[in-house]
């Protein structure tokens, strides 16, 4: 009989070593950056109550057709966690934290879409959300943030666009204008985005198909219809981050794909990238969700930052590879008395990554596995070094294979002295 075997899902990938490597310095990198600015990370389940994700907007693609819904065993409607957001909020509101409460999350996200280049339908995101204050320089930190994990991967081409969807006070009337002017030209949008079809309008200016970009290019602009509180608050935004010299352009266009959002949008795009996988990290504010979730009126701001889109990123730009060697000593033993073992676990108390062979190898067999390794050194125990109580330690990276004998007791201060 055959066996079945069972390939990852599609739209799902493995991530194994040495490219795991490059996920734990991303995320460590992200981790020390954040917390230098008071975040804390939030862990949430990767399943809510679907009515959770419903409340970023029944008119968005990913509530409509994206999300994983289902029954559980107990009759409950719940759903898959699509962003990160909403489960950050529905948090917020169950536990009540003092604000301004500032977190920071790394988790998986499933949407069901086409799998393409860095887009899966299990993809993973770093965030923060910050929430409690309504100032436009909580908006400019978040911002800030983000673009300081790109330098600090070393990404050059970034791009970072900005724009302010106004709130409740004045979006109304803007959507009027828009929607009136949307259908003088109904005819020339795309199928999605036609008068029947069309739930709500900034969907439109959000769309990529070359029907709806021409005709709403001469649409009217949100930013020339916002009240004077949210036009003050887009001034003080675009001042803040030229004060910390975050470079930025505007585009009217960019409305983001979730309705919660108000006031601040922005995107980082990755011009090394195609357009359709252009966008590399992306937020906003939205001052409504907590209140829409069941809590008290509380602002908010924040990001996503999709870790298969960065790594994409970098692979273009050749930044943040993998590295060659996850240890740095091997330790070889021919004489099955242990020492391996022991002369590993003394390393990685003193902090060096080490590892070692297994199943009584010859000498031979073993040293491949070091230069395999790709580790610098190799300590090696052999009947004389047994013996006599020394170590044999090995540069398996110098041109004429440099080896010296120490002392067992002494060997953790030579491979120290050496990695150094």
């Amino acid at each position: 009989m055959t066996t079945r075997s069972f390939p990852a899902p599609t739209g799902t990938r493995d991530v194994l070593p040495p490219e795991s490597a490059r996920w734990r310095a991303l995320i460590a990198r992200f981790d020390a950056l954040v917390a230098l600015a008071g975040y804390g990370l939030v862990v949430s389940p990767m399943f809510e109550d679907v009515g959770v994700f419903q409340r970023v907007g029944e008119s968005t693609d990913v509530v409509r057709k994206e999300m994983y819904d289902f029954e559980d065993k107990g009759g409950r409607h719940l759903a898959l966690r699509p962003e990160g957001t909403a489960s950050v909020v529905r948090a917020y509101v169950q536990h009540r934290p003092t604000p301004p409460w500032k977190v920071w999350y790394c988790a998986p996200s499933f949407r069901y879409e086409r799998p393409q280049a860095g887009r899966f339908r299990q993809h993973h995101q770093l965030g923060v959300e910050a929430l409690g204050t309504e100032d436009p320089e909580l908006d400019v930190e978040v911002i800030a943030l983000a673009r300081a994990l790109y330098d600090a991967v070393g990404l050059t081409r970034v791009t970072l666009v900005l724009n302010s969807i106004g709130d409740a006070a004045c979006r109304p009337a803007y959507l009027g204008l828009l929607d009136a002017y949307l259908v003088e030209r109904d005819d020339q949008l795309c199928a999605e985005h036609r008068q029947g079809a069309r739930q709500n309008p900034l969907r439109v200016l959000d769309c990529k198909r070359a029907e709806c970009r021409g005709a709403t290019v001469a649409a009217p602009r949100i930013v020339d219809h916002l009240c004077a509180a949210c036009a003050a608050h887009f001034q003080a935004v675009q001042a803040g981050l030229v004060s910390l010299g975050v470079a930025f352009f505007l585009d009217a266009r960019l409305v983001r794909g979730f309705d919660y959002y108000t006031r601040t949008a922005f995107e980082f795009q990755g011009s090394a990238l195609e357009s359709a996988q252009s966008t590399i990290g992306a937020g906003g504010r939205y001052d409504g969700l907590v209140e829409a979730l069941g809590g008290p009126a509380t602002p908010g701001v924040g990001f996503g930052i999709g870790i298969e889109r960065v790594l994409l990123a970098c692979d273009v730009e050749g930044v943040l590879p993998a590295p060659v060697s996850s240890v740095d000593v091997w330790v070889v033993d021919i004489t099955g008395t242990g020492a391996a073992g022991e002369l590993a676990w003394a390393l990685r108390r003193a902090g060096i990554a080490a590892d070692r062979g297994f199943d009584a190898r010859s000498m031979r067999a073993q040293m491949k596995l070091a230069d395999r390794s790709g580790a610098r050194l190799a300590l090696i125990v052999g009947d004389e070094e047994q013996r006599s109580g020394t170590v044999s330690v090995r540069d398996l990276r110098a041109d004429d294979g440099d080896q010296q004998v120490v002392a067992r007791d002494a060997v953790v201060a030579v491979v120290k002295e050496l990695l150094a």
